[in-house]
């Protein structure tokens, strides 16, 4: 069998095939590279010990390779509170990226397949609020929820994470193009109940894209920064990102006294493990196509 050749490249000759395809492959590779490099100077950085760190090529490993006494400092420091973040932020990432990602879906299957009063109004403001910032809300979500009495738990980091404007137009935009109205209607005249449609036809036609918004969700809420650290005063509550941004302020207060930079290299290392591995886990879903289970009208 012989690949299947570009529409661009249709007609070209071999030659004047490999020459069109040298610009894109440049690209991408420039795009690894510069992907890749930040993971690399991590991983080499994970192994060296403070004086390494500040004595060695960033990219090379030191004289000293501790990679074990790292993590072993690192699940040792303040009696092991790193394992207690890291927790932390599995909870409130599963939590909130689990509910945003079902949230997404419903509205998104709502808004593509029914028709209600001021749905178009409601489906601009929708999309307008993704050009706010997280941060632009922060202060106001902060006196509201001083207000109910939840700071500084974890409902507090929670809640601000539940909806997702993105999330919710790619279900709809997918929804639009996947789901066949006559299915649902032969649904309907069967005496499924609207229920019964939505989760044993619609979200299995979904499910790539519920897949993709809750990845995009768990890598949002996992690397969330400002809004933690406006929300919790209680250290044994911060989330990873903000205990190693504590980790490195007292690393960096006086000159560096406390030599912990070696913590903060290793700790970030083990931080993106989650997030790989939930790419990992999820990424099969994908694999069946975005078309998979529809049917063309």
């Amino acid at each position: 069998m012989t690949a299947a050749v570009p529409t661009y490249l249709a007609g070209k000759d071999p030659a004047a095939r490999r020459r069109s395809a040298v610009l894109p492959t440049v690209f991408m590779i420039i795009v690894v590279i510069y992907c890749a490099t930040p993971l690399l100077w991590l991983l080499v950085s994970a192994t060296k010990s403070n004086d390494g760190l500040f004595n060695s090529f960033g990219f090379w490993f030191a004289d000293d390779v501790q990679p074990g006494r790292n993590l072993h400092d690192l699940f040792a420091y303040k009696d092991g509170i790193f394992i207690r973040w890291m927790l932390n932020t599995l909870l409130y990432s599963a939590v909130s990226a689990g509910l945003a990602a079902i949230f997404a879906t419903i509205a998104g299957y709502t808004f593509s397949l029914f028709t209600f009063k001021g749905k178009n109004l409601c489906y601009v403001l929708i999309l307008g609020s993704i050009m706010v910032p997280t941060t632009a809300l922060a202060i106001p979500t902060y006196a509201l929820f001083t207000q109910v009495g939840i700071v500084d738990t974890p409902t507090a980091v929670i809640l601000p994470s539940l909806l997702s404007p993105f999330g919710f137009f790619l279900i709809k935009v997918y929804a639009d193009s996947s789901i066949s109205r006559s299915v649902v209607e032969s649904a309907r005249i069967d005496g499924a109940s609207e229920l019964r449609i939505f989760v044993s036809i619609a979200f299995r036609i979904l499910m790539p894209a519920f897949v993709t918004v809750l990845l995009f969700a768990i890598v949002t809420a996992w690397n969330n920064y400002f809004v933690p650290l406006v929300m919790l005063n209680t250290e044994k509550l911060y989330t990873v990102v903000v205990g190693l941004a504590q980790i490195n302020a007292t690393a960096n207060a006086g000159g560096g006294a406390q030599p912990l930079f070696n913590l903060v290299t290793i700790g970030s290392l083990v931080a993106i493990v989650p997030p790989i591995i939930a790419f990992i886990l999820l990424q099969r879903y994908w694999e069946s196509g975005l078309s998979s289970g529809s049917v063309n009208e």
